[in-house]
């Protein structure tokens, strides 16, 4: 690999200012801007800034012969939340950061929304006008990652993914076209780009419906693991009732924290996405004894920004970070278990510098699978024939390099542990959720095989030279 003439060759197309070089100091800035540090440590040979789909477009067209020769191959940067290694940086190749892509626009029922925002700032501008949408429920996400991977918020039961309320994509394509991709031109694609990633193009806009909202009632409870098996309970309850509310979103963990001393600890993170001011249907998850009152962050949310800057809150910041999932059925004997093997798997490296961990439940309840096919449908492979399930995130900050074969080792193992349990009791479902997979899972696959040989035809289609799956080699690719 030697990318110093795609360099020339961008510095000669593009503004060179945009254009940072390693041992700069504008290049360490933007580089370790990665939410995990394992991700900074991977070193660009350059990285750049475009301002507009047109620049995007011209940077497409620079460096296309260079990436699919071997010689400079790039990697796309939303937010870079996501921490699984490769994805949205490269050793040795061109990182092209999004960030200056700005801009927010409202109109009619639909927001415009340029790939550099942040939900934060999508939700102040929404507030203000009383409005909402199926967006990230952490402030500090990018809008790529969710919308072209799958994408949960806390409106999912009512409104499904949020890939499923794209309306419409501006993408930029292999060959440095800038087309738009909705329900009328390029249907084909705009399918593949919910969940299908970043393997058709780099996307510039999203333009995704907006609904009426104003306050949400909900927040935070932490409390102790005896209790934990009566929340699964309550959790699958709530999942299996024949009219649950689609205003429901609910979160439950189990895992580590030096804060809180070597047991574990648990939290159920719960919302109702209507104004009151208590509710019954919340009340098994934030009545729960005993718990740590002085966390207890349960009220009316005044809006939609002040509850993603609550989750904000909880990301770790300067930490080496991984995610595994999969998927299970919503039966109490898989989830407990889950909890079971994975509390068991992580007690040997629980003391590790700096640990904070979890195995978090959260649903794709039966009325978001609904929705979702009522929109439009995505590539995910989701349906509703085995009632409501539920994702199983294992998630875990840590603080030296030293201790990344231990961490990650020990993770694998609570993975394989629940697969395992979970396909021995007929409750395991083929689905990984690309937002928290890791490097080594396969994504793709597990939508089924009629979406996979849907998203390779995409791809011919509109990519006959496979630049976005030997020049863009992160992710999570089509023909592996």
């Amino acid at each position: 690999m030697d990318p110093s003439q795609a360099i020339d060759a961008l510095t000669r197309a593009l503004p060179s200012r945009q254009l940072a070089i390693r041992g700069t100091q504008e290049y360490d800035d933007l580089n370790g801007s990665y939410q995990s540090i394992r991700s900074s440590q991977t070193q660009p040979a350059a990285i750049f800034r475009p301002k507009s789909a047109d620049e995007v477009s011209t940077f497409v067209r620079t460096i296309r012969p260079f990436a699919l020769s071997g010689q400079a191959p790039f990697a796309i940067f939303g937010a870079g939340q996501q921490p699984a290694l490769g994805c949205n940086n490269i050793q040795g190749g061109i990182t092209l950061n999004l960030s200056l892509l700005t801009g927010i626009s409202v109109k009619d029922e639909t927001v415009s929304i340029a790939a550099g925002e942040r939900w934060g700032a999508v939700y102040q501008t929404f507030d203000l006008l009383g409005l909402s949408v199926a967006g990230g429920r952490s402030a500090k996400n990018g809008i790529g990652g969710l919308a072209l991977q799958g994408g949960l918020s806390f409106f999912s039961s009512r409104e499904g993914f949020v890939a499923d309320n794209v309306v419409n994509y501006q993408i930029v394509l292999a060959s440095g076209d800038i087309v738009d991709a909705n329900a009328k031109d390029h249907p084909d694609l705009w399918r593949a780009l919910r969940g299908g990633g970043n393997n058709f193009g780099v996307v510039t806009r999203f333009d995704l419906r907006t609904f009426k909202q104003a306050a949400l009632y909900g927040g935070s409870v932490y409390y102790f693991s005896p209790s934990f098996p009566s929340e699964v309970q309550a959790l699958v309850a709530e999942l299996q009732k024949p009219n649950a509310t689609p205003e429901t979103h609910l979160m439950t963990s189990v895992g580590f924290a030096a804060v809180f001393g070597p047991n574990p600890m648990c939290q159920n993170q719960v919302y109702y996405t209507q104004a009151v001011d208590k509710l019954g249907v919340l009340e098994p998850f934030t009545s729960v004894q005993p718990r740590i009152d002085q966390l207890n962050t349960i009220r009316l949310i005044p809006d939609t920004a002040t509850a993603a800057n609550e989750q904000a809150g909880d990301q770790q910041v300067a930490k080496r970070t991984a995610y595994m999932n999969m998927t299970v059925k919503a039966d109490i004997e898989t989830l407990q278990a889950a909890a079971n093997i994975y509390t068991a798997a992580i007690d040997p490296v629980k003391s590790t510098e700096g640990l904070v961990c979890s195995l978090t439940l959260q649903p794709y309840a039966e009325l978001l699978l609904r929705i979702s096919a009522a929109k439009g449908g995505n590539v995910l492979g989701l349906s509703t024939e085995s009632g409501s399930l539920v994702n199983l995130l294992l998630l875990t900050y840590w603080s030296n390099e030293k201790d990344d074969d231990a961490i990650l080792s020990a993770m694998r193992t609570a993975l394989q542990g629940i697969d395992q349990d979970a396909t021995s009791k007929g409750t395991k479902v083929d689905y990984v959720y690309m937002n928290y997979a890791s490097e080594d899972q396969d994504v793709i696959g597990s939508y089924g095989g009629e979406n996979k040989k849907f998203l390779q035809e995409v791809s011919r289609k509109y990519d006959p030279e496979g630049l976005f799956q030997k020049g863009v080699p992160g992710g999570w690719k089509l023909f592996t």
